[in-house]
């Protein structure tokens, strides 16, 4: 029979892909910064592949394989099992905003399900307006510029703002050549949207109007997309957020530039969450697929 990997070395191999830091999983595991990193050397010595690069300790490959199996084979062991014998699937509460996770969460979805069938998934619809704790999740995906009071957060998405309306509005009001004059802005009826105000577009232009006080507003970024594919007037376009607008031409760029919006989106967790590994791996997962 295959000698079996120690458990002690498994339990450092995957607290340090979690943690990307020996000293806290020396912290964890209660043993020396050294200890952590002997153990990490003598399970790829047995193994035969290195779990980690050479800095920040990203997975290689084969480690990144590896660490599922490490996780499912964890998370058999401190299950209960049932009356049948079996163990229980676990079961992840994630919180997500309306348009991120219509538009970048479930393409990507079935690729976890698939690497963690034993994950039962339960999601629910978070205001980013409000970045509110939503009761019983694990995990929370909020909108904003972060840091979050009472949360651990890694940050998961950068985006750019263009001005972008529907076609039939730009042959109606238009044209609007680069959309970065008080002239030009003056002829448009803008949406206005407090997950995304109109200021970024003003400053990156060297412009000094005001946010608009006067006009439709909509507090989530697809409606507000879609009440400018309906002809409300412009609206400020997330670029890969917007994607979708864009691509099937229901929505038309007003001008080649875009800018940096100072709003991100987060994925957050009250401190001591990432030691339950379902919660680790969609953190990890989740990272991976938007790189």
């Amino acid at each position: 029979m295959p000698r079996l990997p120690p458990i002690q070395g498994l339990l450092a191999f995957e607290a340090l892909a979690r943690r990307r830091n020996v000293t806290q999983v020396a912290e964890e595991l209660h043993v020396t910064p050294s200890a952590v990193s002997h153990r990490i050397r003598q399970l790829e010595t047995q193994l035969g592949f290195k779990l980690f690069g050479r800095s920040g300790f990203v997975l290689t490959p084969d480690g990144d394989a590896y660490l599922g199996r490490v996780r499912e084979a964890l998370s058999l062991l401190q299950g209960e099992p049932d009356a049948d014998g079996r163990g229980e699937a676990t079961r992840l509460r994630v919180a997500v905003t309306p348009t991120f996770s219509r538009q970048i969460l479930l393409p990507r979805l079935s690729l976890f399900r698939h690497r963690y069938p034993e994950i039962n998934l339960v999601l629910q619809v978070a205001l980013p307006v409000l970045n509110a704790p939503v009761d019983g999740a694990d995990l929370e995906l909020r909108f904003g510029t972060g840091p979050f009071a009472d949360r651990e957060s890694v940050l998961l998405l950068r985006d750019e703002v263009t001005p972008a309306c529907s076609p039939e509005y730009l042959h109606e009001a238009g044209p609007f050549d680069g959309f970065d004059t008080d002239a030009v802005i003056a002829r448009a009826r803008l949406i206005r949207c407090p997950l995304e105000p109109w200021r970024t577009w003003f400053q990156a232009c060297g412009l000094t109007l005001r946010e608009p006080a006067e006009g439709d507003q909509f507090d989530d970024i697809g409606l507000t997309l879609d009440a400018a594919v309906a002809g409300f007037g412009v609206a400020l376009l997330r670029l890969k957020l917007g994607a979708a607008w864009l691509d099937s031409g229901r929505l038309v760029r007003l001008s080649p530039r875009a800018v940096p919006s100072p709003h991100h989106y987060h994925l957050c967790w009250k401190p001591g969450k990432l030691q339950r590994w379902e919660c680790a791996a969609f953190v990890d997962w989740l990272q991976q697929s938007l790189r």
